[in-house]
């Protein structure tokens, strides 16, 4: 039942419930302490409209508004300029609260605000916003009469209690990496134990195969050679025995070969049991998988490139891109691995290749593969990689036999 109740919506929801709780005193202070000296419908709406705070109303508001917008996928995609702005904005609000309605309820904002600081700011940075912002607000205590030292101390308490939600906050963000973290290690982990058994399922079948075709074929070729020498050399029933004997010999040694041609040809590694951990439980993105069945590759490294490279697709759509939904579509074509990979995010005025797009390439140029990139603003990314699903076999010089 509280399952979604992550660490950043149970700051998210209880900050808005702050908020409400702050809107409680300025409705009734500001709103509607003067239909109590009023007299009648017309002297009420008369009074109120005159003297109705618009402007700490409107701050307040304003207050609302950017909290809930901030707040609205925290801790699953990284600050952007706009984010810093709204985080401005968000503190001047909070202040303007307190110099428009001559009290410390803006100070109480600020305590709000202090929780998303973590997620938007440097740790050294997000404290002295803290700290100044708590500051500008002295003014206001002293124009409550308050002495200096006295409006200086009630604005170092509330940046005290700021404080301790900023750690609170600070510790929920690093719980959050930690669980993001621990996600992305158990999907690979999965994935990698499911391509481990798969390899060794096909080792395992090699060695069979090397076995049946070392052993059993050796003797069994050896057998044959001597009865087809017997039947040269025996007479009448024996004759006919020994034939019979050399006809078996030769079908059981067909048999064996056919064999070792099956378990040979069976044994490419499916990848499709190792690719599809790596989409499951993935924060803040729809992940639509579809994997042709089977997907074979011929050696453990090939497997393991595409595995890293559909690793990487996935990490850095959750960091960069900004999408809901990505969609991986992988099929064997001609002999080649064909993975392709599209996502609904904010895309890019070119392809810029990071760390994880070159380390991709690299992989991929090694085997013989290749990556493209196609991507334009509000149009997502488009990545297509190709790898072939077995190395390329060196070409035998003339007059030379494998």
């Amino acid at each position: 039942m509280w399952s979604h109740l992550n660490h950043s919506r149970l700051l998210r929801y209880s900050g808005l419930f702050t908020w409400v709780a702050v809107g409680a005193p300025l409705l009734y202070l500001y709103s509607w302490s003067w239909i109590i000296e009023a007299e009648g419908l017309a002297s009420v709406l008369a009074t109120g409209l005159a003297t109705m705070p618009w402007r700490a109303i409107g701050a307040y508001l304003l207050f609302g508004a950017g909290y809930w917008w901030l707040t609205r996928d925290l801790g699953f995609r990284p600050p952007r300029w706009f984010d810093q702005v709204a985080l401005l904005l968000l503190t001047a609000s909070a202040v303007a609260m307190s110099y428009f309605t001559q009290s410390g309820l803006g100070s109480v904002l600020l305590m709000v605000t202090a929780s998303v600081l973590p997620w938007m700011l440097p740790m050294w940075l997000g404290v002295a916003w803290l700290v100044i912002s708590q500051l500008i607000i002295v003014p206001v205590y002293i124009r409550l009469d308050l002495p200096i030292f006295e409006a200086v101390m009630q604005s170092v308490l509330y940046a005290g209690f700021s404080g301790f939600v900023f750690v609170t906050s600070l510790v929920a963000r690093q719980q959050s990496l930690a669980r993001e973290e621990q996600r992305q290690l158990n999907a690979e982990l999965r994935a990698t134990r499911a391509l481990l058994a798969e390899s060794a399922r096909v080792n395992e079948r090699t060695r069979i195969s090397r076995e049946l075709h070392d052993l059993l074929g050796h003797h069994l070729t050896a057998l044959s050679l001597n009865l087809e020498v017997a039947s040269h050399l025996s007479e009448g029933r024996v004759k006919d025995h020994v034939r019979q004997a050399h006809t078996l010999a030769r079908l059981l040694l067909t048999d064996v070969r056919e064999a070792v041609s099956q378990l040979r040809e069976g044994g490419a590694i499916d990848l499709e049991a190792a690719l599809r951990p790596l989409a499951e439980n993935v924060p803040s993105l729809n992940i639509h998988m579809d994997i042709a069945s089977p997907l074979t590759v011929e050696d453990p490294e090939r497997a393991h490139t595409l595995l890293r490279c559909t690793q990487e697709i996935i990490t850095n759509t959750v960091r960069h891109a900004g999408a809901r939904n990505l969609w991986i579509d992988a099929r064997t074509e001609d002999g080649t691995v064909v993975m392709r990979a599209r996502d609904d995010g904010r895309g890019a005025d070119g392809p810029v290749a990071g760390n994880g797009l070159q380390g991709m390439r690299e992989r991929l140029t090694q085997l013989g593969g290749a990556l493209t990139i196609e991507t334009k603003p509000q149009a997502g990314f488009r990545l297509c990689l190709a790898l072939p699903a077995a190395a390329a076999v060196p070409a035998v010089q003339e007059g030379v036999t494998a």
